[in-house]
């Protein structure tokens, strides 16, 4: 059966989100009851080689916290199965069966009926929306006759293919004569102290390396999506739409409040408005707030906030990178969750592309001072900025001054963690390239590396 549209319930807190937490499981009423029933035409793939009962086993399952509840069903083996699915989560849930049978998407509150079909074998199900089945969203269905593994073919009779491969980087490989580099130069500071923002979830095929695209999850149809800017005790009022296929969220690093609303994920054709003080200066990460955020960010969904510190002075260049990861699915798709859950990137790199400053570098003259916004968006890898034949007189990282330039000591390298920022100056005196690299070679080598052409 369709559905019914559900409008979003209020919310319900989500605390884990600000802090990060993955799976939150709760607690559900789970019936069973055995009834006599006529049934419709068996479903072949998990009924083979069982004499049909004609008795219909109808089993409550609820969608929560990214878990079925319960996740495991055990029915008497030729029995026809029904499953009550109700979603109670915050995101969009459905159930695929391995034999074939799927529900509809469910929205906020929804519930539907499968028809499992009779069980004679232990079929596999999982929710299909990206990343959920590989975040824990599984459901296994086994039989008084069966266990796990005792008759695989038949529980997993629905045709089979190999995956596409992922693509292959070439982290040297140049772009072609009209590629463009991500502009890396930092926004001005913005007049007046309320900003408004709008951020349209977007979901773009765009080419991360040279010949190699990937469909991405954005923020306003970039990854990194736009560098915001303000001052110490400016507001933003933020207007997320959701735009995409999946619901999406944001989560603002710069803000402090209460995630219960403003972070909570929002379907599709959606929006919602974030308002939020900076009261701290720093360079602040904003990314998806949707579960699994590993794959959310990891796909492309985060930017950055630049709060200034008082006072801060002028300088003569001031760019901006923000080193993240991609873990390639298949071309033109989203990439791959288990790659990132292995912590095995393709590619590291510095504002959304493969080494595209060593082909299109950063510029500046000689004795020019230079300062140089990093926020390490991660979703797993620490950043390690050095730039080569340079030193750092200033170095300023996570909301406090390590080094000011008539400090008698200077810096080599701005190490962040995952979701951690800052700055650094230096002046570079002559002319000549000047590489900058993250110092954890084996990702400078995976394209998180550049250049500084002094001219």
């Amino acid at each position: 059966m369709t559905p019914p549209v559900a409008t979003p319930p209020p919310a319900r807190p989500l605390g884990g989100v600000a802090v990060g937490l993955a799976l939150v499981l709760l607690a559900v009423l789970v019936g069973v009851a055995a009834e006599r029933a006529t049934a419709p035409a068996t479903n072949t793939a998990a009924a083979a080689g069982v004499t049909p009962t004609g008795r219909t086993t109808t089993v409550a399952v609820t969608a929560d916290g990214m878990r079925f509840q319960p996740d495991r069903i055990t029915v008497p083996a030729g029995d026809r199965l029904v499953i009550e699915l109700t979603n109670n989560d915050q995101r969009r849930h459905d159930l695929v069966l391995a034999t074939g049978a799927k529900t509809a998407i469910l929205a906020r509150n929804g519930t539907t009926r499968l028809d499992a079909g009779i069980i004679g074998a232990t079929v596999e199900g999982w929710c299909s929306l990206p990343g959920h089945r590989r975040a824990g969203m599984t459901l296994t269905i086994t039989t008084t006759a069966t266990s796990i593994g005792t008759d695989s073919h038949t529980g997993h009779a629905a045709p089979t293919t190999e995956p596409a491969p992922a693509p292959v980087i070439d982290a040297m490989a140049e772009p072609t004569a009209g590629f463009t580099a991500h502009d890396a130069t930092a926004p001005p500071v913005p007049t007046g102290r309320v900003h408004h923002v709008e951020l349209r979830v977007r979901e773009v095929v765009r080419e991360v390396a040279p010949g190699v695209r990937q469909q991405l999850w954005t923020f306003n149809g970039t990854s990194p999506g736009p560098v915001l800017r303000g001052r110490v005790g400016d507001t933003f009022d933020v207007t997320l739409i959701n735009d995409g296929t999946i619901d999406h969220g944001v989560d603002f690093h710069a803000g402090a409040l209460a995630p219960d609303r403003p972070m909570r994920p929002i379907d599709p054709g959606e929006r919602l408005t974030y308002r939020f003080t900076a009261t701290k200066a720093g360079i602040w990460m904003y990314h998806c707030s949707t579960m699994p955020m590993l794959h959310h960010i990891g796909n492309g969904m985060y930017g950055a906030v630049i709060i200034d510190p008082p006072d801060l002075p002028a300088v003569d260049h001031e760019y901006v990178l923000v080193q993240s990861e991609f873990h390639l699915g298949p071309d033109s798709e989203p990439g791959d969750l288990a790659k990132m859950q292995a912590e095995r990137p393709d590619a590291v790199v510095f504002n959304g592309y493969v080494s595209q400053y060593a082909h299109r570098p950063l510029t500046a003259g000689a004795g020019d001072r230079i300062r140089i916004w990093l926020l390490n968006a991660g979703p797993n890898r620490s950043s390690a900025l050095h730039v080569v034949g340079a030193q750092f007189d200033t170095v300023y990282a996570e909301g406090g001054w390590r080094l000011r330039p008539d400090d008698p000591g200077a810096a080599q390298v701005l190490d962040l963690a995952p979701a951690a920022g800052g700055f650094v100056e230096t002046v570079l005196p002559e002319p000549g390239r000047f590489p900058f690299v993250t110092h954890s070679m084996v990702d400078a080598e995976r394209g998180a590396r550049g250049v500084i052409e002094v001219r």
